[in-house]
């Protein structure tokens, strides 16, 4: 997760700066995150965010019963001991969420890994809506969320992407003709994976 986040901001800024002239500390970015190992990354990308001077808020999902996984919390933790003003989505926040995605300059969304499948539903379809609504730049880390990573369709609730920042590998749904449309530019981020694992997978 540390090496994700740490390449995921650095692509952040540069989108920044190359599609919206904006510096780091000029640069206000909501990040929606997910329960699971895909908001963790982005949660350590909301602290290098916040390191190299940016305005982050990040926007997570209820913890399952058992509580988030242990890097979650660390990341979590870490977080918001270096500023980063965190919150809980739930019912009761989704006005002021779309209030935050509406005025912030880019999104970056980090609700679903390659690991979830089926439809997206509940809380995480809401702010999918919300995300795809507000009319902001949405990067999406690894994989849109709604999207299938193997094949690139989707069940009708997805993230419509500018920018994917996708982690080791590109993963084949996102090479699909009929992806691209929802994942926009498409960029594999280093972050230290073994290369025999990288050709395992792509092949």
């Amino acid at each position: 997760m540390e090496n994700a986040g740490r390449a995921v901001a650095h692509a952040a800024l540069e989108f920044a700066a190359a599609a919206l002239g904006k510096q780091p500390a000029g640069v206000k970015a909501v990040i929606c995150c997910g329960k699971g190992n895909n908001g963790g990354d982005g949660l350590a990308a909301a602290r290098y965010l916040k390191q190299a001077g940016a305005d982050v808020k990040v926007f997570i999902l209820p913890p399952k019963e058992t509580g988030y996984g242990e890097l979650v919390v660390k990341n979590l933790e870490a977080a918001k001991a270096a500023g980063v003003t965190v919150a809980i989505t739930g019912k009761e926040n989704l006005d002021a969420l779309a209030a935050e995605l509406s005025a912030a300059d880019l999104l970056l969304d980090c609700l679903l890994g390659v690991s979830a499948v089926g439809k997206p539903t509940g809380p995480v379809h809401k702010v999918i809506q919300l995300m795809n609504k507000s009319g902001r730049p949405i990067i999406a880390v690894d994989i849109p969320s709604g999207l299938s990573p193997d094949t690139g369709h989707h069940s009708g609730v997805y993230i419509m992407a500018k920018l994917t920042l996708t982690l080791g590998f590109a993963k084949s749904g996102l090479m699909a003709a009929h992806a691209q449309q929802n994942t926009g530019l498409v960029k594999v981020l280093p972050i230290g994976y073994p290369t025999a694992l990288i050709d395992e997978a792509s092949r």
